[in-house]
This record gives C-alpha cells, structure tokens and sequence, in this order.
C-alpha cells in the first residue's frame, strides 16, 4: 500500500492510484471538467490542478500517481488559482451562462466564479436538431472530449468526431451529417457525460432549470 497525506489527513490507497482518486476517498474536493470516471484520465481542462509538497508548480490531480509519503494540498492558493481562471475562460467564450444544474455551473459556483474578467468574441448560437433524441448546441461545447470518449471507450461506437482547433474547436456526429444520419445508436452516454449540456436530450431541454447568473462581459 502507498501513504499518503491530503490537507493533513493520510491514507491507505493502493500503488498507481491517482491524487484525484485517493482525495475522492476521503471526502475531498478537487474540480474537474474532462474528468468522468467510466473514461481514462485526460487531463486536458488543468481544472483539477493541485498542490504537492516538493513540486515546483501545481500538478493534476487526474493523472497523477500518488508515491509513498506525498503530500498533497487540495486548497493550495497557486493551484485554486489555476482552475479558477480556466473557468473563466471557459465562461468567456459562452454566448449563455451555464444552466445552473451543469456540472460547468458547479463547478464555477465551488470556486466562486461568477463570470469572466476578459469578455471577448462568444460561439455564436448553433443548434443540432436533427437526431430524434438528442440535440447538438455547439455554442455550449467546450471541447473537453467527454462526449467523444464516452462514445468511443464507453459505447464503442465512434459516431462523434473532435473538430476544429483553438477558439474553432468543436465535436461533429460522424461527417457532420447530423446524428440522425451517423453510426449514433441513441444510448444517450454522451449525453450523459457532457457537463455543459452542449449535447442534450430533446425530452429534458424544456425541463431545464434556468442559467443561475449571468456571465459578466
């Protein structure tokens, strides 16, 4: 078994196991966006940035190895700072605040983010509706790869595509002919996964909760 020390509290977790993982453990807190625990870790978003005594800079807690005797800060200031301006960012380029039920929206609401301090150019509106089930909003995307991955490692199926690049980056269903007209076997994993609702059911949009602020631009 590998020791180690969260915000002053040890535990027992077995070799290769992740901060994330061991902090998750023992009830502690660490922000995530391209995390979801049925995919392997990506760390991508630098959300779940944490403290290491000895390091030189924060570290991600998703795909970092706990080693005998770390200790780990899950508060640190630098760390907290990290994440807290990769949410704006990600805010900023939102033509909407998130709905208040997103896994974004809580994630900004945990670190008191409540918009952006550099407003600038937003996604313009684009709306997918051509799927039965579920629709495509890519102004909401904030190409964490979720939905990509959970189609791939999960279901199998490779119907999603990651498009674009930079500010342009996005998802398409298949050639970007819609859902309806892919490989897309309606089982809702992307869906599920996506923390932003970019990527919805039809039957719960209008059961949505309303966004919980406004972003500041």
């Amino acid at each position: 078994m590998t020791s180690v020390t969260i915000n002053g509290r040890t535990v027992e977790v077995e070799p290769g196991t992740t901060i994330l993982d061991a902090a998750r453990a023992i009830g502690e807190w660490i922000p995530t966006l391209c995390f979801d625990e049925r995919q392997d870790p990506f760390g991508a978003c630098r959300v779940c940035m944490v403290g290491v005594e000895g390091a030189p800079a924060p570290l991600p807690a998703c795909t970092t190895q706990v080693r005998d005797g770390m200790v780990v800060d899950t508060r640190d200031a630098t760390a907290r700072r990290v994440a807290g301006a990769v949410v704006e960012l990600v805010l900023s380029e939102l033509p909407e605040p998130p709905a208040s039920h997103t896994e974004l929206a809580a994630v900004a609401r945990q670190l008191g983010v409540s918009g952006t301090r550099w407003p600038g150019t937003v996604h313009e509106r684009d709306h997918d509706d051509r799927h039965p089930y579920l629709a495509l909003r890519h102004e909401l995307c904030i190409s964490c790869g979720r939905c990509v991955r959970a189609c791939d490692e999960v279901q199998g199926t490779f119907a999603l595509t990651a498009t674009g690049r930079g500010f342009d980056a996005n998802v398409a269903a298949g050639l970007d002919q819609g859902f309806k007209d892919s490989a897309c076997v309606s089982c809702g994993a992307c869906a599920d996964t996506c923390p932003t609702g970019a990527i919805a059911e039809l039957s719960l949009l209008d059961l949505a909760p309303e966004p919980l602020h406004e972003v500041t631009t």
